[in-house]
């Protein structure tokens, strides 16, 4: 008896911090989720666990630099690949990233787990920013 009062008091309790929480917040929450599972099942194997990449062969996500400077090109990279030389710390990456076929929403959730994950904070990535950065792709 004890343990099924513990355990709604824990239920109760979580149901109320959950819903405390602002509506940016449970968007944050959800696409960041989502984009955690789309980054291990697409991304993982070559970026690795905590994005540090492939000795010189893969960049890694962890250059918080590049990624703000490179903000409104994210979409176009994972949507469509990247090919040629890019630098990063100091470092020239030259290969090829595959293009994926993954809807706005998807990179959206992909991109806000990625830029706010491996000591990158960089908030929200919206599937509306995305399509509105897909747009100008070159």
């Amino acid at each position: 008896m004890k343990l099924k009062v513990i355990s709604g008091i824990c239920l109760l309790l979580a149901i109320f911090l959950y819903s405390c929480q602002s509506e940016d917040e449970l968007e944050f929450s959800r696409y960041y989720s989502a984009g955690n599972v789309i980054y291990q099942s697409k991304c993982m194997n070559c970026h690795g666990k905590n994005g540090e990449g492939l000795s010189a062969l893969i960049p890694p996500l962890t250059d918080s630099v590049y990624l703000k400077v490179h903000k409104d090109s994210l979409s176009c990279f994972i949507k469509y690949g990247l090919k040629g030389k890019i630098t990063l710390a100091n470092k020239t990456f030259e290969g090829e990233m595959p293009a994926n076929d993954f809807a706005p929403i998807e990179i959206a959730e992909v991109l806000t787990y990625v830029t706010n994950s491996f000591g990158n904070k960089m908030g929200t990535i919206t599937s509306q920013h995305v399509g509105d950065d897909l747009q100008k792709c070159k």
